[in-house]
């Protein structure tokens, strides 16, 4: 085939490939903005704003990814170096061509070598109308998408690794000859932190007991070998084509997606001011010597009831709050109020109707944790007169009286 005949793709040096379709919405710049807000604790809608992108895209990437940023995209990775031409040099690029300037006149106003111009004019023309037009967004994408250096996954490449990571994230597991071997038993401890399975998970194994356990079963072979991380990524990120997206109901957490340190941080917690914190409590509330300073908290029971306790500091006196399921129970609505019995507006009014009937010298102060049954409590403070103040995290000591009312034997025996 002569020259002439070629297509012009061919002659641009690249290999030959599927149509691709249109090109991407964003270039690898945007998508790290993406990825960086995300790793700083904002939501999918937030960090598309920061990228330049409609919330649509950003939910797009979020949930193809897994939740998880990919490798060169990640905050942590290095960026391209000044060898490669930027987005920017690119479309100046396009201006001189356009212009008419000769490629060394090109390189010249660039403070680039005629080759790279040379080089870039060719492998990253738009060869779809059968000529060798440049245009920036088109050389662009291009060149991200041979940049890309797809590595492929352990679990893909090795069959029977894979199988044994399956087998032991869904509770199936068995002894050569055949007999089945019941897994570990794991506690369900009743958190709320995501919907799951109904305990599809119990008997299965974590990614990190799998990582350990292979060490033990296969001594001296070392490709049956991987990391958890590495087992939670072929989860999460079906694009490496390695485990079933439906094992993630096997996990602990049972999430669909890889949820990012920095969100759980922030999670649930956005009502809560530095001032209201139990480090700004007044100190007569510490040394029990004045009444009037409460603490309280939840106890859970079955089927997504819950009482609400009171407990005054200086003399131990205790209140129960009922609350019941409020209207509406089993029917979801999206973006509505909890109707369980013990969201945020049941549990603001349930208080509120409690303490009125006190006089004013005994409702001094309130001290809760950072749950979010009190997202309310700006209006809680307005109805009663209560200082509200909550815990710093994962500090139930610091509402030692309420804790200890609370794991009483009496308070054992309270299931509603």
């Amino acid at each position: 085939m002569t020259t002439k005949g070629r297509r012009a793709s061919d002659r641009a040096g690249r290999a030959r490939m599927c149509s691709p379709g249109r090109p991407s919405v964003a270039r690898v710049a945007e998508r790290r903005r993406f990825w960086t807000a995300i790793a700083a604790g904002c939501s999918s809608e937030d960090a598309a704003g920061e990228a330049g992108v409609s919330p649509a895209v950003g939910t797009r990437w979020f949930r193809k990814a897994g939740g998880m940023p990919p490798s060169h995209l990640s905050p942590s990775a290095t960026p391209p170096s000044g060898r490669y031409l930027c987005f920017a040099e690119r479309e100046e690029l396009a201006i001189f061509r356009a212009q008419g300037c000769s490629i060394r006149e090109i390189a010249r106003r660039l403070a680039r070598a005629p080759s790279t111009i040379s080089r870039e004019l060719r492998r990253n023309a738009a060869t779809r109308g059968g000529g060798f037009g440049y245009r920036a967004t088109t050389a662009q994408w291009h060149a991200d998408r041979s940049a890309r250096r797809p590595k492929p996954a352990k679990l893909a490449e090795n069959e029977a690794l894979r199988k044994y990571v399956e087998d032991r994230l869904a509770g199936r597991i068995a002894t050569p000859g055949g007999t089945k071997v019941t897994g570990p038993t794991v506690r369900w401890t009743g958190r709320r932190h995501a919907p799951r399975k109904p305990r599809r998970w119990a008997k299965a194994w974590s990614p990190q007991q799998i990582s350990e356990r292979l060490r033990l079963d296969f001594p001296d072979d070392e490709s049956m070998r991987i990391s958890h991380e590495a087992i939670y990524q072929a989860l999460y990120v079906q694009g490496r084509g390695a485990l079933r997206r439906e094992l993630t109901a096997c996990l602990r957490t049972g999430r669909a997606l890889r949820m990012p340190r920095e969100r759980t941080r922030r999670r649930g917690k956005s009502f809560v001011a530095p001032e209201i914190l139990i480090s700004e409590r007044p100190a007569e509330a510490a040394d029990r010597a004045v009444p009037g300073h409460w603490e309280g908290d939840l106890i859970l029971g079955l089927r997504s009831s819950a009482i609400g306790t009171l407990v005054e500091r200086a003399s131990r006196f205790t209140l129960l709050l009922r609350l019941p399921s409020m209207p509406g129970r089993g029917q979801r609505i999206k973006n509505g109020p909890a109707v369980a019995g013990h969201g945020a507006e049941a549990v603001r009014a349930a208080i509120a109707q409690a303490m009125i009937t006190f006089p004013e010298q005994l409702r001094r102060s309130l001290t809760w944790d950072q749950g979010a049954e009190m997202a309310q409590h700006a209006r809680l403070r307005i109805d009663t007169g209560l200082e509200i103040y909550f815990c710093d995290p994962r500090s139930p000591w610091q509402r030692g009286t309420n804790e200890n009312t609370n794991g009483g034997s009496t308070f054992r025996r309270a299931r509603t």
